[in-house]
């Protein structure tokens, strides 16, 4: 045999080995269930009760990454959702998205987070369908939660699952109207594995390393466009930035503590806009400052370079009363570097969306 020959044939093995590293599953999913009405705005939206189908493709891992075995070996993957509301006003949605499954109880109980982006067959149109204010724009984000018990290589490779889904969509009110919709189902489904799974590759270094770390300085900056809750205001760009310290705990947690400045303009507008369209309410005057100031606390969940970020916030400075004194985050970041971050998140009070934010930071 050549040298060039043997070359060949070990670049095969080299190729086929690390091939066989990488196995992957299919899902299919039914659900039906009901949509929850989080404001009464959307009552008369909810006429019936909404159902769809969930297919994913995922890989599975197996170990070969420090984050693969910290978190049980989980799989990501792909997954197209379609969901019918059962309601004229909301039409139908589609939506692509990408996932985690974190596995529990010997891999019996899968935890599902998803995100990705959806698309509705019949958005708010202020001639044919002024009902649907829910959706205000024909693209929206679609999120989605899933616990299922899941027996896999039931007959051969084939396997079933089965638990509740929580589905969202909003456009993060990019564009009024946005009251969003939150759809709570019970989900039967099979899974089918490509191929035979393989060894797990376990690691009692991983068990030994320590994560904790100093407390860490932290400058983000948000940004994006929202529109009031005024149906063709306009959209406005917004900027949010936070300074914050964070210190981590161990391999997957840090807590966070910071203030927060934001600048949204829209609410310049909504300012204006209010203390011209109700003179009946107690005077407000048109300048009233729209900036807000608050305080914060927050958790990041580390997985590999992408971290799972929420915060609970609190301003200590509003002058106009919108909305609550308490918002919510939650959002992904990805790691550039151990300095530079970027991510997407969503802020809200309680259930309304106020904006969509991509992001830019510094960890120091």
């Amino acid at each position: 045999m050549s040298k060039f020959s043997l070359l060949i044939l070990l670049m095969t093995l080299s190729a086929f080995a690390q091939e066989k590293r990488e196995t992957f599953s299919v899902d299919a999913d039914y659900f039906r269930g009901n949509i929850y009405k989080h404001t009464e705005y959307i009552s008369h939206l909810i006429t019936g009760h909404p159902d769809g189908v969930l297919l994913s493709f995922n890989k599975q891992t197996y170990g070969d990454k420090e984050w693969q075995q910290s978190y049980n070996y989980p799989d990501y993957g792909v997954s197209l959702q379609y969901q019918n509301f059962e309601s004229e006003a909301l039409g139908e949605s589609f939506a692509v998205g990408v996932h985690y499954n974190f596995y529990f109880l010997k891999r019996h109980l899968v935890f599902r987070i998803s995100q990705g982006i959806g698309m509705a067959t019949n958005p708010y149109d202020k001639e044919t369908n002024y009902k649907n204010n829910a959706f205000g724009s024909k693209f929206m984000s679609s999120n989605l939660f899933m616990l299922n018990y899941k027996k896999e290589n039931l007959v051969g490779r084939f396997g079933v699952q089965g638990g509740l889904i929580f589905a969202h969509f909003s456009n993060g009110r990019i564009k009024s109207p946005n009251s969003g919709i939150n759809t709570y189902a019970i989900n039967v489904g099979v899974n089918y594995n490509l191929s035979d799974k393989l060894a797990y590759v376990k690691s009692d270094s991983i068990q030994m390393k320590d994560y904790r770390e100093p407390i860490r300085y932290n400058l983000a900056f948000r940004t994006g466009v929202s529109e009031s809750q005024v149906t063709g205001s306009g959209q406005k760009p917004f900027y949010h930035i936070s300074v914050y310290a964070d210190k981590r705990l161990g391999r997957k947690s840090a807590l966070q503590f910071g203030t927060e400045l934001f600048l949204s303009r829209y609410l310049k507008e909504f300012i204006r806009y209010s203390s011209i369209a109700f003179p009946d309410k107690p005077y407000l005057d048109p300048e009233t400052d729209y900036k807000r100031l608050s305080v914060f606390a927050g958790h990041e969940l580390f997985v590999n370079r992408l971290t799972i970020e929420a915060q609970v916030g609190y301003y200590v400075y509003k002058p106009f009363k919108y909305e609550s004194d308490l918002y919510q985050r939650v959002g992904a970041k990805y790691y550039i570097t151990p300095q530079i971050f970027t991510g997407v998140s969503l802020k809200a009070h309680g259930g309304r969306a106020e904006a969509l934010e991509v992001g830019l930071g510094v960890r120091l």
